[in-house]
């Protein structure tokens, strides 16, 4: 088969069965401290069999039902945010209210973005993605880490606006001026390819899998680089070096693109690069090779689909802006002129 799946293939011919296979994987997640029993009995009580790729045999874990779990502890953190945001904009729907009786910034539009947002941690971090990832499936932690990353950091910035964040927006501008020229949107972007291709290089990635303390850095790492590439496009707190014209266009299409040539690429490669997979249970029908071909398609279409609808919202904003700037000028020149200084 491929040169990945050979070198993985290593696993010894002899341990063709299930009390060889229990043997081998419960010391292992005792050694590294990742993972419990229960992960432990979920890799041994997998069949195996012998399959063909190429000329070489090679042992394949299988496991009819994947034992799934919710992890309720990520709650505790999102319960906190969910509070906090709920209890500000309560007071920001109070303090924003206008002689009309409407509320600019803090109405259902924000609301719904959210929730939404919300929807889209608990999905990522409490759901049984989380364990399907870990245990068993690249494409599902890819899923992961595109909700984690991409998804619910943008929700959560939509969710906010001037009159929201106006008790921490003089805080913000001072961390700007301290940041000086790294305060710029072009900074976001480095990041976010930067974290993001950073925690797919094998050895970081397998890393992340086998140590928990290392997977939450990389989960927070991912939710930060979201932060830091919607926020220049998103502005809830308008940036001292902001994106105009053409430039938020060129910005978007740089971020999604960067990251869809890592998504091409683990949808065509042909060697599996993460060792972690070729030792856990195989579900669903899917090889190692093509899980990780599904993972990329993941990443590559979430980031072009998202291209295109920021790519809409952008163009309609643009729209918005001439037409507004336009009926400015027509009142401007409808208006009378001033009438002039009469002379003593």
């Amino acid at each position: 088969m491929h040169s990945g799946s050979r070198g993985r293939a290593g696993a010894p011919h002899d341990q063709h069965n299930g009390g060889a296979r229990r043997e081998s994987r419960c010391p292992r997640v005792a050694a590294t401290g990742r993972g419990s029993r229960a992960t432990c009995d979920r890799r041994a009580s997998a069949a195996t069999i012998e399959t063909v790729f190429g000329d070489d045999p090679v042992t394949v874990l299988l496991a009819a039902d994947p034992q799934i779990h919710w992890d309720l502890l990520p709650l505790a953190p999102i319960s906190v945010l969910v509070a906090i945001y709920v209890r500000r904009f309560r007071r920001a729907r109070s303090e924003g209210r206008g002689r009309d009786g409407r509320v600019r910034g803090a109405g259902a539009a924000q609301a719904a973005a959210f929730a939404a947002g919300v929807a889209a941690l608990v999905g990522a971090l409490v759901t049984p993605l989380d364990g399907l990832g870990e245990d068993y499936l690249f494409s599902a932690h890819m899923l992961q880490h595109v909700l984690l990353g991409d998804i619910a950091p943008a929700l959560l910035l939509l969710s906010l606006s001037r009159l929201i964040m106006r008790p921490v927006t003089r805080r913000l501008m001072g961390v700007e001026r301290a940041l000086g020229r790294l305060a710029s949107p072009w900074t976001g972007i480095a990041l976010w390819i930067g974290l993001m291709y950073l925690w797919h290089v094998p050895a970081m990635y397998d890393a992340a899998l086998r140590n928990p303390v290392i997977h939450l850095v990389e989960h927070a790492s991912f939710f930060t680089a979201g932060l830091a590439v919607w926020w220049p496009l998103i502005s809830p707190v308008p940036m001292r070096r902001r994106l105009s014209g053409l430039a938020p266009v060129a910005y978007i299409g740089a971020a999604k693109f960067g990251l869809a040539a890592l998504g091409l690429y683990l949808t065509w490669s042909n060697d599996l690069l993460y060792e972690h997979y070729a030792e856990v249970p195989r579900i669903w029908g899917l090889s190692p090779v093509s899980d990780q071909n599904a993972g990329g398609a993941i990443m590559m279409v979430e980031q072009s689909f998202t291209f295109v609808i920021a790519l809409v919202v952008l163009f309609a904003a643009m729209l918005t802006q001439s037409e507004a700037d336009e009926s400015r000028r027509e009142r401007l020149e409808d208006a009378p002129p001033p009438p002039r200084p009469t002379s003593a």
